[in-house]
């Protein structure tokens, strides 16, 4: 991919959250970008107001120019029928897949990737917020949209870039990264990968990719899986340690150990110690990369967080309302962990959208574990995304698992509040990665107008 050759570049999938920052990113080169995506959403209208011409019909014919085009972009989301990826895939142009652009950019920048099963967003972003208060960041694609920023791209001047390594479709192993932050390797996307073993072995592929092995920084219990790498977390052993916590004003309070040295008087607003293992993390690659300490600790202080993680919609002394991306059991443990650290006292309701059939099968076991902490459960129908029903699998079954008294299937908003009418005193919580985040506007109405 020759940046400086290209006049008009096409997406197909513009709207998913890793193509807009891609979209993001030519526009912000002047080149003129088009796109298709089946849903309208904030983030299209946002990449429409920039000049993208964007349409929601999988019709050829909506393509302005589309003899003109130099490049065009899809995602592994997208289906094979899809008539732009058939004819596309008969032209003489260049189609590529977002992670081989990414490779391509990647390249450009010495680029820290941020890869594994969770975590990569949250301490992506924070990475990102601190190359951006230190002026250093030269490009930055986020999986999410932070609320620093309200942007899930960012481009500078510098030359240090931050971008999450996807290991869904083994996307990653096109990138050129130059510090690897790892943040954990569960089980996860077990339909691309038949199990654990074969998962962590495209992890290890990754981190061969390093030319220097002593950029490889991981989470302190994954630190016997690698040779030479530098580890972060809560032990002493660890190359930093985040030590002395505490909650001070809902806001942990805490110092850093470092090279022998401890660093102190550091705060950061996220929930939960998940959240400050992102941070370690995020932090550990700064310092490699010779970003001054000082920096660093002001920029954890002014981190927002990223949108629908541990996202605070509502909080006054009787409900609390977050929003949460969590979709995996391991994920839904570690907010819910943090919702009982920083809230102890209220009850805990959750209202959980499950998100592909395949990950519900593989993981029924670990979902009624994790969902079981709560006080309440409220499960939606399974969120399919890019799959198709698998017969008996379906939330009626996850249900039956979840050793919970009080649980129920629900189909919309006006469900949930008939239900919530005559509680008071709780801590609410939407949970998933499909379109959930949709009734965030009706509840927080919902809760505006019962207080």
């Amino acid at each position: 991919m020759q940046e400086t050759e290209l006049r008009k570049v096409h997406f197909i999938g513009i709207g998913g959250i890793g193509m807009s920052a891609l979209a993001n990113y030519f526009i912000s080169k002047n080149i003129n970008v088009s796109g298709y995506d089946k849903v309208k959403s904030e983030i299209t209208q946002n990449l429409e107001n920039k000049g993208a011409k964007i349409f929601y019909e999988d019709n050829l014919n909506l393509i302005d120019g589309i003899k003109n085009i130099d490049l065009v972009i899809y995602t592994p989301a997208i289906g094979e029928d899809n008539n732009q990826l058939k004819y596309f895939s008969n032209y003489s142009i260049p189609l590529l897949k977002r992670s081989e652009v990414l490779g391509d950019i990647s390249r450009l920048y010495k680029t820290i990737a941020v890869a594994g099963t969770h975590g990569k967003t949250t301490t992506s972003s924070i990475i990102a917020h601190i190359l951006r208060t230190s002026n250093l960041d030269g490009v930055c694609f986020i999986g999410g949209i932070t609320s620093n920023y309200n942007s899930n791209f960012l481009l500078g001047k510098g030359v240090l870039s931050v971008m999450e390594a996807d290991e869904y479709d083994r996307s990653f192993l096109k990138l050129s990264p130059h510090t690897i932050v790892l943040t954990s390797m569960d089980a996860d996307h077990l339909d691309i990968y038949d199990n654990k073993e074969t998962l962590q072995s495209s992890f290890y592929n990754f981190t061969d990719l390093l030319e220097n092995k002593k950029k490889l920084i991981v989470e302190e219990g994954l630190k016997n899986l690698f040779e030479n790498n530098l580890t972060y977390g809560f032990n002493s052993e660890s190359n930093l340690q985040i030590l002395n916590i505490k909650i001070i004003n809902s806001c942990y309070q805490f110092d850093i150990k470092y090279r022998s040295k401890i660093y102190n008087n550091f705060s950061f607003k996220m929930p939960g110690k998940y959240n400050l293992i992102n941070a370690a993390g995020a932090v550990l690659s700064c310092l490699e990369n010779e970003i001054n300490m000082d920096d660093i600790r002001s920029a954890l202080h002014s981190y927002k967080g990223v949108k629908r993680r541990f996202d605070i919609h509502v909080e006054n002394s009787e409900i609390v309302y977050i929003d949460d991306y969590a979709h995996h059991p391991s994920e839904i443990s570690a907010l819910l962990s943090a919702v009982k650290e920083f809230y102890p006292n209220k009850k805990t309701i959750g209202v959980f959208q499950p998100h592909l059939y395949s990950r519900t099968r593989d993981f029924l076991k670990d979902f009624s574990s994790s969902l079981s902490s709560l006080d309440e459960l409220f499960l939606l129908p399974i969120y399919p995304a890019r799959e198709k029903p698998i017969k008996g699998i379906n939330s009626s079954l996850l249900l039956s698992k979840v050793p919970l008294l009080k649980k129920q299937i629900i189909s919309s908003e006006s469900d949930l509040f008939s239900q919530l009418d005559a509680k008071n005193s709780y801590v609410l919580l939407t949970i998933g990665a499909g379109d959930i985040d949709e009734w965030v506007p009706s509840i927080i109405d919902y809760i505006d107008k019962n207080d």
